[in-house]
């Protein structure tokens, strides 16, 4: 009998309940004791929703990043919030965000650097190491939860992030080896496991997603040293992977001394048959059959095809769950009411996914005629998909195949370009703009959910955000910025506003996931070829450019970031449909240039998200996605000006490829990592000019002059003064005015005294 269980559950909660009670406590206006009592609640809920799996995890809940969580399980908190007022969840949050609960000026903190887990849009609280570190087990977290799930009668599993993974995942501040904490980490993790197994535990799912990723021998070396430490544990440990293939280290996962281990048969299916043969025949193996990353429905008859033989030959030592957590994907296709019901019939959120997973397992442990119904309406759904005759374009297609070289070409090279748009633009030494969002409030975002509705007439909705529009002009105008932008009000989203006006898209209501924190985004739902029937930005930067003499940014998502944010259909290689948007993109800056706008940025924040997990296959995803950024970017005259946007991510590695990219201006986040980034230009004459972040807006804090100023100072030692702009490290749209005011009025006002001691 194969055994179900789950990796990890949504933790926002169907209507993003945990969103705005995290909001409310940070604002004063929830009670700690109330904003408890909501993760309670949506914990309660999650186990609900499980209580048909054999297993169901335990400790994935959390109240911003289960990374941060497992810092404060293993006591290592940073210095800077030891002494500070309040409870460990005031600490938590200063950690996370710079501030908990309105806290004074004196309790704000510098927030920890903030970057993408793996190669997914969830971004995690990066661990801080030196060499003197200690660490001491904390377990009340996760012990508090174990409790709870044992009132529901819930089969728990708790899920903890492993030592390895942990170390992998974090940075040196001094320069010290990570690996060299190791042994002072493991007592603290044979300590908890113990703590576990005293409480009745069985299994423990200890996650190293680090081993799909290339080890050098000394981290696999300490994989070794850190499981065959853990062994003599009093539990079971079901070692999860998950995200790639475990390639070259393969084989050392499945001798490590632990009961069982987990791999993501979605993202690594040629793996499969060789972990089944090599795997000793006392452990246990799950296998990640259902993509939980993704929202298309699994089919259903494929997957039993190739799992039934594995199952005849494990039989109870198979496992059957989800690839990874389903963290990345919604809560529940049936919420959808408005979703278009031809698309949806092909779909499957959280709730589905362990629908299938049940069915999936049914069919193995009782026969597929025990589940002949459901297996029959899945393979309709499957082929209708695949039959439909609204997912392929034939005019789309032959565009892509008439893409050439040149497409991807400026007309000059950056140094000529340089000079034209200097005596276009005519800007001071440290130019200073933002990167294109301004605060999206009450107001805007009620104008838009009644336009919507259908409660506010176009002409009216048009008159208010065009007001809004002018706001953010104006204020820009007083602050004195040099290169304005429209604030964007009109936009839901930066990646959801242009699939609303691409044909291939459509739109969930509450498909939400956690990005970070209390961010959360809802990825629209890419099926189909890719296409723009008309211009989508032109009319609103016309107006704001109206209303300036200033030069005006017009603001674009590049192809790459769009593809990389939306769910992206599975039926065909992802640097196709790059290429399919990337044309559109190509179409609306050209319409852009000839409407008369000379600034056009083309963010493409997650382009380091979609690099493969191993750097021997970066190469071929690097070349595709710099060149559809170019195809979008560069049909354009040289005193046009591109400017691209990067943010919260590791970008020294890829430098070149993102010089290779071209875009005259580069606006990259540096702010949370204190120009860490600048390192990759001691070895590397980056030849274009940039914007390092100096304003970390994921953070309510508000920065001040002399620090920009020694943000900037920094930037100075390695790239010219000439080259350098001033501006915040990502968009505004989650700030509040009288917090973006006096941060923007300190920018402004670093760059003047800058200029003044050039």
């Amino acid at each position: 009998m194969a055994t179900t269980h789950n990796l990890g559950f949504p933790r926002i909660g169907a209507q993003r309940e945990l969103k705005f009670a995290q909001e409310g406590f940070w604002k004063g206006q929830l009670p700690e004791r109330e904003l408890q009592q909501t993760g309670q609640r949506l914990r309660a809920q999650n186990w609900q929703a499980q209580q048909k799996l054999d297993l169901a995890p335990v400790g994935d809940f959390s109240f911003y990043d289960q990374v941060l969580d497992t810092s404060f399980t293993l006591g290592h908190v940073p210095a800077r919030v030891s002494n500070l007022a309040g409870s460990e969840l005031d600490n938590y949050f200063r950690i996370a965000r710079g501030r908990s609960n309105n806290d004074s000026d004196c309790q704000c903190v510098h927030a920890g650097e903030m970057t993408k887990w793996f190669d997914t849009n969830y971004h995690y609280i990066v661990p801080e190491f030196s060499a003197d570190d200690t660490f001491t087990l904390n377990p009340d977290r996760l012990l508090a939860q174990l409790a709870e799930a044992r009132q529901q009668n819930v089969n728990t599993k708790p899920v903890i992030i492993g030592p390895i993974t942990y170390l992998w995942l974090g940075k040196s501040k001094d320069n010290s080896n990570r690996l060299a904490l190791l042994n002072k980490l493991l007592p603290v993790y044979s300590e908890l496991l113990q703590v576990l197994a005293e409480q009745g535990v069985e299994w423990v799912q200890i996650d190293e997603p680090a081993l799909v990723t290339e080890l050098g021998t000394d981290w696999q070396h300490a994989v070794n040293l850190a499981y065959h430490t853990l062994k003599s544990a009093p539990v079971k440990l079901l070692l999860a992977t998950y995200f790639g293939e475990l390639a070259d280290n393969l084989k050392l996962t499945c001798e490590l001394p632990v009961a069982g281990i987990h791999i993501d048969a979605i993202s690594a299916p040629a793996e499969v048959n060789k972990v089944v043969d090599w795997l000793p025949s006392h452990k246990v193996l799950s296998l990640g059959i259902i993509n939980g990353r993704n929202i298309w429905k699994t089919d259903l008859n494929a997957t039993l095809n190739w799992l039934a033989p594995i199952a005849d030959k494990l039989s109870e030592r198979l496992w059957l769950a989800p690839s990874c957590s389903l963290l990345h994907v919604p809560v529940d296709i049936n919420a959808e009411t408005t979703l278009d019901p031809e698309v949806k019939s092909w779909l499957a959120f959280a709730l589905q996914k362990l629908d299938e997973l049940q069915v999936i397992a049914s069919a193995i442990n009782h026969g597929r005629p025990s589940v002949a119904n459901e297996l029959a309406d899945n393979a309709r759904a499957i082929a209708a998909r695949r039959q439909s005759p609204r997912v392929h374009n034939n005019a789309v297609r032959t565009k892509v195949a008439g893409i050439t070289r040149e497409l991807g070409e400026r007309q000059s090279a950056y140094s000529v370009r340089a000079q034209k748009q200097r005596a276009r633009f005519n800007l001071p030494t440290y130019p200073t703009t933002t990167i294109g969002s301004f605060p999206q409030t009450l107001d805007i975002r009620k104008a838009r959910r009644q336009f919507k509705n259908g409660e506010l007439k176009q002409d009216e909705y048009l008159t208010q955000m065009q007001a809004e529009i002018k706001r953010s002009v104006r204020e820009q105008e007083t602050l004195g910025l040099d290169v304005l932008v429209h604030g964007e009000a009109e936009r839901n989203d930066m990646v959801e506003y242009f699939g609303e006006q691409l044909d291939g898209y459509v739109f969930s209501r509450f498909g939400w996931v956690q990005s970070y924190g209390s961010r959360c985004v809802k990825p629209p739902i890419l099926f189909g070829d890719i296409s723009r029937p008309n211009a989508m930005t032109v009319e609103w930067i016309q107006y704001a450019q109206s209303l300036t003499d200033k030069p005006l940014k017009g603001m674009l998502t590049g192809p790459v970031t769009i593809l990389n944010w939306s769910f992206v259909r599975d039926d065909q290689p992802r640097s196709e449909t790059c290429q399919q948007l990337a044309l559109a993109i190509r179409d609306e800056v050209q319409d852009l240039e000839k409407a008369g706008v000379g600034i056009i940025q083309i963010d493409e924040a997650a382009l380091r998200e979609g690099l493969p997990l191993r750097k021997s296959q970066w190469k071929n995803y690097l070349d595709w996605a710099v060149e559809c950024f170019r195809i979008s970017a560069n049909g354009v005259a040289d005193e046009t000006q591109i400017h691209t946007h990067m943010c919260y991510s590791e970008f020294n590695d890829i430098i070149e490829s993102i010089a290779h990219m071209d875009a005259d201006v580069i606006t990259i986040e540096t702010s949370r990592s204190d120009m860490e980034l600048l390192d990759a230009f001691d070895d590397f004459n980056y030849p274009n000019d940039i914007g390092p972040g100096v304003y970390d807006i994921h953070s309510p804090n508000i920065p001040s002059q002399e620090h920009i100023i020694h943000l900037m100072s920094k930037a100075r030692e390695r790239i010219p003064a000439e080259r350098l702009w001033i501006n915040p490290d990502c968009g505004l749209k989650t700030r509040q005015w009288e917090e973006v005011l006096p941060a923007l009025q300190n920018m402004v006002s670093a760059a003047k005294r800058l200029r003044a001691s050039a």
